[in-house]
This record gives structure tokens, C-alpha cells and sequence, in this order.
């Protein structure tokens, strides 16, 4: 180190690189695990960051009192990082699966990762003034730039690296073996000098030790989150992924009802299944022409087929982000039996896309049917697929007579949602019509009561007639009357002053 300030120097500035390429990695980490663990992006990005911030301003100030041998402060608090942070998902998804307490977790790991990472930047600020004394400015302003340059770098290779090639909890523990090398190692071998051989050893050996955990918790992940998931969702476990976009799992016998799990939300509940499929479909085909339909989600080809059971029926345009629900729709046994192989029919053509991304480029075809098969907020769907700009850009491609189906509310009955996303329907042009189907999406899957409803509205140019057309075989959940009895009766509970429509850029 005396002999060669200069390289000494630009080792530590390139340990703070990497320190801060880790770091910011094991943010993204926490994000998006509380994205696909609970959904609303917005509220886990904002309890992380703020909580993280905090958090590091805290642990500047606590690194005050480690500062006469930063040496092996620096290495203790990399070795701890690197656990702490190398274990954070897996940690966060055990408690998700067992404790339920998933968001005081999240706080607490945020916290406690937050104070490591803050205590770096006085140590190493310490460090480079002991390779060579110079002006505070100029050294503060070299390590600031390593650091930022880190996690510029940190934050690309995250969502185009790390989160498809290895996912957030190999990525995460990834992430801790080089945060330990880089931290811990690097730093111990400049500075040898500074603690005793003993001390120097016992580094040694728990910088080892960290790597080594590390490494047995990558073998072990596999079957950590197999015992999660049988914990959260049972023994029969057919099938478990974790796409970019979302967890996907689906449970039951190959010969009993099926049960499809989106990011822990039941989206599908076999025996009960037919009902929402069947209310958002066929009333908006009967309604008038049914040839060309655009089907906006519906990866799992539950809505397709009901569509296809419209003679009527020419082509089939099915658009969802994520080309895994579609390809296991294709070929899980059970899930292709359910859905009637409709993925198969030479009248669909699927497009991996956001349906809102693909809406705004959207090619220049209209339709006669549009379908949104998107979960409502109330469900856990995020707001831009109900928001009125949503609604603006899919309104564009009905042809003349053509119709909108919105999946408006599930088993959580929230009235206020219906007439909000009914708002954002009408502000772009649309006349509406509500109506209900009895019987949750899940209510066969679940103990409790039966006496639910799954809430839609149908929008056209002019007020759509409720009917059933005598193309296709009669629905088991809906009849005329039926449908116009819940018109009746949500029609009468529509306040005065309807709320205003949901949009980008205003209030949740």
C-alpha cells in the first residue's frame, strides 16, 4: 500500500464500485419481490426506497464510531451485507409462505440492510485517506463517482441480467458472494497490516463463512420454495414458475379440479371458473356482430374459449404479457382440457405484449368485440388497465357497432370500483351497461359463503342490449332474465354523482 498509493487507491475505488452495484441490486431485489408477493408497484417501491434511504443516513452516523479501524469495520459490515442482503429474498418469501407477516419483514430486512450499505461510504472514505492524505473534496468527489457509477451499473444489470437469467432469489444470492469478494476480500488484503494476525484470521474465516452459506442456501433454494409453495397452496403442486411478469402456479389432480395461482391471487378456481368466463363473454357477442374479437389478457384460454363457441366467430386476436401462461395453457393436461385446447384453434393468433403498450401500436384492424379479461384493482389488476386513456386507446379499434366487455369487480364487491371504472368507460364516449353474475371466481375453492357476485359492464357507442345469442349453446351461469334482473338492480345503485374515472395520472 506504500509502495503503490496509486493502485491502492484505485482498489478501494473499485471495491466502492461494486459495493454500490450490490447494493442497489438488493433494493431492485426487494421490489420486486413485494411486486410479484402483493402487488401495487408503487406502494413497494415507495416503502422500500424511503425506508432504505433512511435507513442509510442512519447507519453514516452509526459508522462514526467505527471509523479508527475501518479496515475491519469495512469488512465486518461487508460480510454482513452480503448475508443479510444474499438472503433477503429467500427470508422474505418464507416469511410471505409461513409468518405472513410479509411488510414488517420487508421493513424490518429493508432497515437493516439500509444501515449496512450507509456505513460504507465513511469507512471508505477513511480508507482512501489513509493511502494518501489529500483535500476532502477531491477524495469525496472520486468516491462518490465510483459509487453512483456502481449502481448505475447495478440497476441495468438487474432487469436485463440478473432477474431473467437467474430471478430474484439466485440473482439475490449471486449478488451477496461477489458483495462479500469484493467487500470483505479486497479490503482485508490491502490493509492487512491493520488487525492483529488473530483478528486478520477470524476475517478470514467469516468472510468464508458468509460465502459458504451462501452457496448452501443456492442449493437449497429449489427446495425452500417447493416447501412454501406446498405450505401456501398444498400438496398437489402440478406446476410452479416464476416468469419476468408474475409466479405462476397451478395445483390439483390431473382428474380433480384445477386451481391457477397469478403472484398468490387465485385467479382460477375449476369449478367455478365458467362463471366469469361466461358473463364476460357471451353477453358482449350477442349484443350484435361477433366476427373479429380482440381479447385483452386471458392468457389462460378460459375467455377464448367461450368464444369460440360463437359460430360466428372468423379470427381471434388474444394479447398478454406473459407468453408462460399461454404456453402452459397449451400444454398442461388439465389446464388444456379446461380451456377446451381453444389455444390451438387456427382462428387465434396470440401476441406476447402489454395490452396497453400494444394498444397504443396497435395495427389498423378493428373489431367488433373487445374483451378485457384483466383483473379489476379490487382484484389485485393493476390501474392502468381500467384508466380512462386505457379504455380511449381500445375504443379506437371497435369497428361500427362494436362492443367493450370489462371485468369490473370480483368477490371483494367494491361498489365504488364498478362505478369508477364505468366512468373512465363513459369519458371515453362509451354508453354502459353493469350487470353481475352470481357466484364468485373462487367460491368453490374456499370455505365460507357462496353468495357472491362477479360484477361487469358492456360498453358501445349506444346502450347495449343484455341478451344471449342463439349462435352458441346456452351459458350454465347466465340467462336473460338473470342478466337483466342484476342490471336492474346495480343500475338502481349507481349514485347520483358518479366518481371520477380512474387515470394515469390521478389519485388511487
Amino acid at each position: 500500500m506504500r509502495s503503490r498509493p496509486r493502485l491502492a487507491r484505485l482498489t478501494v475505488l473499485l471495491a466502492a464500485f461494486v459495493c454500490a452495484a450490490c447494493g442497489l441490486v438488493y433494493e431492485l431485489e426487494l421490489v420486486a419481490l413485494g411486486d410479484y408477493l402483493l402487488g401495487d408497484t408503487v406502494t413497494q417501491t415507495s416503502v422500500v426506497l424511503s425506508v432504505m434511504v433512511f435507513a442509510m443516513g442512519l447507519g453514516s452516523l452509526l459508522a462514526k464510531r467505527l471509523t479508527r479501524r475501518p479496515a475491519t469495520a469495512f469488512a465486518l459490515v461487508e460480510c454482513a451485507l452480503a448475508l443479510t442482503g444474499g438472503l433477503s429474498v429467500l427470508a422474505l418469501y418464507s416469511c410471505w409462505a409461513w409468518i405472513g407477516r410479509y411488510q414488517a419483514a420487508m421493513v424490518g430486512l429493508t432497515c437493516l440492510i439500509g444501515i449496512l450499505i450507509g456505513a460504507e461510504i465513511p469507512l471508505l472514505m477513511t480508507l482512501i485517506q489513509r493511502i494518501r492524505r489529500e483535500d476532502a473534496g477531491r477524495a469525496a468527489a472520486d468516491l462518490f463517482a465510483a459509487d453512483y457509477v456502481g449502481a448505475l451499473i447495478g440497476g441495468l444489470a438487474f432487469p436485463f441480467l440478473i432477474l431473467p437469467g437467474l430471478g430474484p432469489g439466485d440473482g439475490a444470492l449471486l449478488t451477496g458472494a461477489v458483495n462479500a469478494v469484493a467487500g470483505s476480500a479486497v479490503v482485508l488484503w490491502l490493509f492487512r497490516e491493520e488487525p492483529a494476525p488473530r483478528i486478520r484470521r477470524l476475517l478470514w474465516a467469516g468472510c468464508t463463512l458468509v460465502l459458504a452459506l451462501l452457496a448452501a442456501a443456492a442449493v437449497g433454494s429449489d427446495s425452500i420454495e417447493r416447501a412454501a409453495r406446498h405450505a401456501l397452496y398444498g400438496d398437489q403442486v402440478r406446476y410452479a414458475t416464476r416468469s419476468r411478469y408474475q409466479e405462476i402456479v397451478l395445483t390439483g389432480p390431473s382428474e380433480g379440479p384445477l386451481r391457477l395461482y397469478l403472484d398468490g391471487r387465485l385467479a382460477v378456481c375449476g369449478p367455478d371458473e365458467y362463471r366469469g368466463s361466461e358473463a364476460l363473454v357471451h353477453p358482449a357477442m350477442a349484443a350484435g356482430p361477433d366476427a373479429r374479437i380482440l381479447l385483452l389478457g386471458g392468457g389462460d384460454g378460459l375467455a377464448l374459449r367461450e368464444v369460440l363457441r360463437h359460430r360466428g366467430v372468423r379470427t381471434v386476436r388474444l394479447v398478454d404479457a406473459d407468453p408462460a401462461l399461454p404456453r402452459l395453457a397449451r400444454t398442461d393436461p388439465g389446464l388444456a382440457a379446461l380451456d377446451g385446447h381453444s389455444l390451438d384453434d387456427p382462428r387465434v393468433r396470440t401476441t406476447a405484449a402489454d395490452p396497453m403498450a400494444w394498444l397504443r401500436g396497435a395495427p389498423d384492424e378493428e373489431y367488433d368485440v373487445v374483451l378485457a379479461d384483466l383483473p379489476a384493482p379490487s382484484d389485485g389488476g393493476p390501474v392502468k388497465f381500467h384508466s380512462q386513456e386505457f379504455y380511449g386507446l381500445a375504443a379506437r379499434l371497435l369497428a361500427p357497432g362494436g362492443r367493450i366487455a370489462v371485468r369490473a369487480g370480483g368477490d371483494a364487491g367494491d361498489a365504488d370500483g364498478l362505478w369508477r371504472i364505468e366512468s373512465g368507460l363513459r369519458a371515453a364516449g362509451l354508453r354502459t351497461t353493469p350487470y353481475a353474475v352470481e357466484g364468485g371466481a373462487a367460491a368453490g375453492c374456499r370455505p365460507g359463503p357462496r353468495d357472491t357476485a362477479q360484477d361487469f359492464l358492456l360498453a358501445a357507442a349506444t346502450p347495449p342490449p343484455l341478451t344471449l345469442a342463439p349462435d352458441a349453446p346456452p351459458p350454465r351461469a347466465l340467462t336473460p332474465d338473470s342478466l337483466r334482473d342484476s342490471a336492474t338492480r346495480l343500475t338502481a345503485l349507481r349514485p347520483p354523482r358518479p366518481p371520477a374515472p380512474l387515470t394515469l395520472l390521478g389519485p388511487r
